[in-house]
């Protein structure tokens, strides 16, 4: 195995989501942002380490002053139709969220998929999907690739648990906040105010 300093494997990741975030569609960004300004509420989720990046989003949402919750909560209200459910998936296959997916669509909520393979389960459905491309494990069933790369640990791609999916995710999430409030004209000292005081 070779050995490469924290600094080089840094600059290699930033180097591939600097490529990746070229490749993302203007078209898809512009209809993701207008599925969020015009939602009622916003319900976000994703499995594992995804789930993680949709946490993340929701509560940068709930700064900007959006009504956000993350599925699965004990305080996250019942879904309407009109409210928008963000999805964070990799795959677009993973079953619990696939199943929740398919849930919300019938309620009537507009699905947004933020993935890496549009022609899935999720892809299917959505009403929206941002395309976030990346080097993934080669996996025969997309639909347990969840359970392969975070339960079992089998990865045999570069980054870190097998994908840059997440941490590209994450970066466009954040991007998408920045967007929202020029759109918004939202200033930084807005969202402090909203920021937990409890903690």
């Amino acid at each position: 195995m070779e050995n490469h300093r924290v600094q080089e494997m840094m600059q290699l990741m930033a180097s591939k989501i600097r490529a990746i975030a070229h490749s993302i569609s203007d078209s898809d960004v512009e209809a993701f942002l207008t599925e969020i300004l015009n939602a009622r509420r916003i319900y976000v989720m994703g499995a594992g380490r995804s789930g993680l990046v949709a946490k993340g989003f929701a509560m940068r949402l709930m700064h900007l002053g959006f009504q956000s919750y993350v599925v699965g909560e004990t305080i996250t209200p019942a879904l309407q139709k009109g409210d928008v459910i963000v999805i964070f998936s990799g795959s677009g296959k993973t079953k619990t969220v696939a199943d929740i997916a398919e849930t919300g669509k019938e309620i009537g909520a507009h699905i947004c998929l933020i993935t890496s393979n549009a022609d899935s389960r999720i892809g299917r459905i959505a009403d929206c999907r941002v395309i976030i491309e990346n080097q993934r494990d080669d996996v025969r069933d997309d639909a347990a690739e969840f359970e392969i790369r975070q339960v079992l640990g089998d990865h045999k791609s570069f980054a870190p648990l097998g994908t840059l999916f997440e941490t590209t995710s994450m970066i466009f999430s954040d991007a998408v906040i920045s967007r929202l409030m020029e759109i918004t004209k939202t200033d930084e000292s807005a969202l402090k105010n909203r920021h937990a005081n409890i903690e």
